[in-house]
């Protein structure tokens, strides 16, 4: 994400057609370590985007009107990384424009640039006409070959945590939200779709206009382009995906409008009007993107069992616990993901039962324990509540805010009650709704809702916040599933040449348990078994592709079989997976492999994974 370059200010000043000088800096703490902009004394708060996407430049461009609130500020401060800004108009209130002054500051290697655009007293609206850099960190271009139609190139952002700076000039802080209405022109042919009000059907001449009535903070805002289709699920759901996905989508995300019935009967009604998801592109980094109204979703989830779909209610329940209230900055950004992982699986518990349920909690919970044992269980990045100042927000993207985050509100359930705990639930996303909140704010709610509440459940849920590590607390998962696999594996490890596993009926989880519990396999007799009887080799399924090649890498992985690996990482782009991979290739004794792959699959990756796997295989000394 290092895209910033000492020629940027130059060129920009050649472009500027305003007069550009130096603007008073203000010295004021910023509210977000993550954001220069300064929302308590002027902020964004409605956006008019008019723009093209030039697939042959590979550069979004147009102009990003806003409307402000100010009171006599001397300057609005946007965020910006690696953006070419052009020029800057005033509006007054008559709808007069002007010129005005503005000043970048020196670029960080993380945050970007400060946008400093000097303001009247009557000032708006300001105008800005800007052109997205050649490295945007948010931004994929594909060309056709890299698609499955191979008619049309495609084009998605990934604007989480702070990379919508990237292709707007923005104030790019989780804790500041604006409407927007946007005009998107693309090549005649293609679709276009936001997290807004959406077209089911293909412009003739590429011109979309979407509306996102309900302010949304800048790390929600996403386009995807592309040639791509919609087919409806029920009355308020349905899938974007290309020609030769889209009847396979539908038929895996069946049970998608049961999802919003259930999590509407546990903390109230739906506030998006529609919930609709577009699967994107191999090369999308993550498995969804809570956008509004349209969560983008990898292509890995369709495995034609419907196995995956946890990941359907997860991205569903951030429409509550991420888009309706939101974590103030990234520093709190388990409550963003442990709520919504809590609220998943609550959903899952309600479609299909408390065993299936805790089959993916006790995942989640030895992903938990996984993580704490590699971070360290004193490391300041254990916490929930962090302190991420002069920190990448990036750091903040692991399993502990997610699975950790999900254990203290599974805690507070079982001390609290279940029916008690989702009352106060229902409440704290209505009394938060459309806010941002911080861990602070949540705890406040949770000691005043519950005044009674034992000093030592305050205590301890004190401690989980704000210490490191885990506390003493085990959940009570029914884990009878698991416990048959235990032993399927203890048998088959014992003779793996003649025992059949009794695996008819298992479920992706339960194949991902058995993998996390087979022994070192030194004679190859355990792997040879598992191809001959199971043919993991040839597996459509991403999950448990991802299991098989990583035991063969840790089982000293044949020449032969470098070939599965190298077909996975040049057709998958999640980095969950892809990641892990390069990592343990690079540990045991296949690094000149590994950086071989890479440059072979490197230029098909988004920029967020390319950017990852980068900084493991070349790090900077």
């Amino acid at each position: 994400m290092k895209y910033f370059y000492l020629s940027f200010l130059c060129c920009m000043l050649l472009n500027c057609k305003q007069n550009i000088s130096a603007v008073k800096k203000l010295d004021v703490e910023r509210p977000d370590p993550h954001s220069f902009s300064q929302p308590q004394l002027a902020r964004t708060t409605h956006l008019e985007l008019d723009i093209e996407c030039d697939f042959e430049q590979k550069k979004i461009k147009g102009i990003a009107t806003y409307d402000i609130e100010q009171k006599e500020a001397i300057e609005i401060i946007l965020d910006d990384l690696g953006l070419n800004i052009q020029e800057v108009k005033l509006i007054d209130d008559h709808n007069n424009e002007s010129n005005t002054e503005i000043r970048m500051d020196a670029p960080d290697s993380t945050l970007g640039t400060a946008v400093h655009i000097a303001l009247q007293k009557n000032t708006k609206k300001i105008k800005i006409k800007y052109e997205s850099g050649p490295d945007a960190t948010a931004l994929q271009w594909l060309n056709p070959l890299q698609t499955n139609s191979k008619r049309y190139p495609y084009l998605f952002t990934q604007s989480q945590s702070i990379f919508a700076r990237s292709w707007i000039p923005c104030q790019d802080g989780p804790g500041i939200r604006f409407t927007y209405h946007a005009k998107v022109k693309v090549p005649v042919g293609m679709m276009a779709a936001m997290s807004a009000t959406n077209p089911q059907e293909k412009s003739a001449n590429g011109q979309y206009e979407f509306n996102m009535e309900i302010p949304i903070p800048a790390y929600l805002m996403a386009l995807a382009v592309g040639d791509f289709y919609f087919k409806p699920i029920g009355l308020r759901t349905g899938v974007y995906a290309d020609s030769s996905v889209l009847d396979k989508a539908v038929w895996e995300f069946a049970d998608l409008e049961k999802m919003v019935v259930a999590a509407e009967q546990l903390y109230g009604p739906y506030p998006w009007t529609r919930y609709d998801v577009i699967v994107l592109p191999s090369s999308f980094p993550f498995g969804g993107m809570e956008n509004p109204r349209l969560t983008f979703l990898t292509p890995t989830v369709i495995t034609s069992d419907r196995s995956l779909t946890s990941l359907l209610a997860h991205e569903l329940a951030h429409s509550w616990s991420g888009n309706l209230v939101t974590n103030s900055t990234w520093e709190d950004f388990w409550l963003n993901e442990g709520f919504t992982t809590y609220f998943e699986n609550r959903i899952m518990e309600s479609l299909y039962g408390k065993s299936y349920a805790d089959m993916l909690s006790l995942l989640g919970f030895q992903d938990l324990q996984k993580a704490i044992i590699e971070l360290g269980d004193t490391s300041e990045l254990t916490k929930l509540k962090l302190n991420l100042k002069d920190k990448d927000p990036e750091e903040a993207l692991t399993d502990i805010a997610y699975e950790k985050g999900k254990m203290l509100l599974r805690y507070l359930e079982e001390r609290i009650g279940r029916n008690e705990w989702d009352g106060f639930l229902k409440s704290y996303f209505n009394h938060f709704k459309f806010q941002s909140n911080t861990s602070e704010g949540f705890l406040k709610y949770l000691y005043t809702y519950f005044p009674k509440l034992e000093k030592g459940i305050q205590d301890t849920t004190n401690h989980w916040v704000y210490d490191p590590g885990l506390i003493g607390y085990s959940p009570h998962f029914e884990n009878s599933r698991f416990i048959n696999v235990e032993k399927q594996v203890n048998l088959f490890a014992i003779s793996p040449s003649k025992y059949k596993l009794e695996s008819g009926k298992w479920s992706t989880h339960e194949w991902i348990h058995f993998f996390r519990h087979l022994p070192k396999d030194s004679s190859g007799q355990i792997r040879n078994n598992l191809e001959m009887q199971y043919h993991f080799s040839l597996t459509g399924n991403s999950e448990l592709a991802f299991c098989w090649i990583n035991y063969l890498i840790e089982n000293g992985i044949k020449d032969q079989e470098m070939e599965q690996v190298e077909k996975f990482l040049l057709s998958v782009g999640r980095r969950k997976y892809v990641l892990p991979i390069y990592e343990n290739l690079s540990k045991n004794g296949r690094l000149k492999d590994s950086k071989a792959f890479f440059e072979k699959a490197k230029e098909g990756y988004h920029p967020i994974t390319k950017n990852s796997i980068q900084n493991l295989l070349y790090p900077k000394i």
